[in-house]
């Protein structure tokens, strides 16, 4: 008989989480978790099954901040060891205490947001990583929250900006460009493990490299500045080798964006623009203290259109701001009928703690902000629906996100994942062809509502 013990494998602790917020928070969730599995943790299903849990949060609004807040409570109930990370993390209340640790002082670590090296060394504190993980099980392009089909890519953090409605800065810093060479590489690994679709995301897109002077960095050998429109141009040339998509968000309408829009024409990125431009009356704007306020975006849209007419526009807007005339609200709506944007985000204004337009006179009433808030969505719903029914006739290729036996869903070059419409498929005639999720499909629209596309399988 055997005198050797059998061999006990080391129990690996394991790591709930919980993750807030816009698709930069959701970036930072995905670092946090590619570096807990290099360092052979484990991710739990459940509180139950969690040595601890992190909560990454968002500060933003007041509706953000408290769904933030009922998270980390739940965590904490369910079970109890929690460690608290992101926007809300940086965010005092009105004495200058933290917040967090005043409404639920027995969160184990407060950070604030991309703090990666900090959330690691609470995680370290707390619960000790393995001494021997069995394997190392990091992919190239890290820990992804998305499905596998698409991605999303921060190629910086923070803003210069000073929105007057805004406290990203305050959270977040200013702005940090990432090296061009690391953008591309992140880039190239998730293309290679399978993803279709990438989605461009930072503060500010078009302001990519001013930090840093646009600096020159290279790529595969090559020679490439630290700017938007070089690195519009890069990306799309890899995602063409991989037939895949480049869709770019938060892009502020500053002269340089023309530059890109040929790309778009030419088809080596999505013909689709996040512009959020907030409102469209100049005083309004001063008072937002919006960049770019002084351009003239009517006929910048036009002119986009006129080189790229697939164009896709998407917009957000804030209806009431303080100081919001009837006039200056009546000046929006008409541009927005002269614009005629695709996809469109209206918001009534919420005061946010710390924001400086809370100091401004004037303040709108809720009610008007809210009834001036609808009449734009009812706007938008008439220009949206006469803007999609245009589409019915026409090929799209589709971006499939869901399957069943009665057909798919899916997206296309207009619409980005879960802010947009979607496009419902029925599967071909063909019994030997498949609808599969993550996979492109040439379809023919048949029917448009003012959100969504009803389209048949080719």
């Amino acid at each position: 008989m055997s005198n050797v013990s059998p061999v006990v494998p080391p129990v690996v602790p394991k790591v709930g989480f919980v993750s807030l917020g816009c698709p930069k928070a959701l970036v930072d969730s995905e670092q946090i978790l590619t570096q807990l599995r290099a360092e052979g943790y484990d991710t739990a299903k459940s509180y139950d099954g969690a040595d601890l849990v992190i909560v990454n949060t968002c500060g933003f609004i007041d509706a953000a901040v408290q769904e933030s807040l009922d998270a980390i409570g739940e965590a904490l109930s369910e079970n109890g060891r929690v460690i608290v990370t992101g926007c809300l993390g940086a965010k005092k209340d009105g004495d200058g205490d933290d917040l967090i640790q005043k409404i639920h002082p027995k969160v184990l670590e407060v950070t604030g947001p991309h703090a990666v090296g900090e959330v690691m060394q609470a995680v370290h504190k707390h619960l000790p990583k393995p001494h021997a993980p069995f394997i190392d099980l990091v992919p190239a392009q890290g820990v992804k929250l998305t499905p596998k089909h698409f991605a999303y890519l921060k190629i910086s953090e923070g803003c210069n900006h000073r929105c007057s409605f805004c406290i990203i800065p305050s959270m977040r810093g200013d702005l940090v460009s990432r090296p061009i060479a690391d953008v591309m590489l992140e880039a190239e690994n998730l293309f290679k493990a399978g993803v279709k679709e990438l989605l461009v995301i930072s503060q500010d897109t078009s302001a990519y490299g001013v930090d840093v002077k646009f600096r020159m960095g290279f790529w595969n050998g090559k020679p490439v500045k630290t700017h938007m429109t070089q690195l519009v141009e890069a990306l799309g040339e890899l995602a063409r080798q991989y037939g895949a998509w480049v869709r770019l968000h938060y892009v502020y309408p500053y002269p340089h964006v023309d530059q890109i829009i040929p790309f778009m024409a030419q088809g080596h990125v999505l013909p689709y623009l996040d512009v959020p431009l907030q409102h469209a009356h100049p005083d309004v704007l001063k008072r937002m203290k919006r960049p770019a306020s002084g351009e003239k975006n009517i006929e910048r849209i036009q002119a986009w259109r006129k080189m790229c007419p697939d164009l896709t526009i998407r917009s957000t807007f804030i209806a009431g701001f303080p100081g919001e005339t009837e006039a200056e609200f009546e000046y929006l709506l008409d541009f927005l009928k002269e614009a005629e944007i695709d996809r469109l985000g209206c918001f009534a204004y919420s005061p946010v703690e710390g924001a400086t337009a809370n100091l401004l006179d004037n303040p709108v009433p809720e009610e008007v902000r809210e009834e001036r808030r609808a009449r734009v969505m009812q706007l938008q719903e008439e220009i949206s629906k006469k803007r999609l029914q245009a589409k019915v006739g026409k090929t799209l290729r589709v971006l499939l996100d869901e399957v069943d036996r009665n057909g798919g869903v899916g997206r296309s070059f207009a619409d980005a994942p879960e802010i947009d419409g979607v496009v419902y498929v029925k599967p071909p005639f063909e019994p030997h062809k498949k609808l599969v999720v993550g996979e492109f499909v040439d379809v023919v629209v048949t029917a448009a509502d003012a959100h969504d596309l009803w389209a048949a399988a080719q």
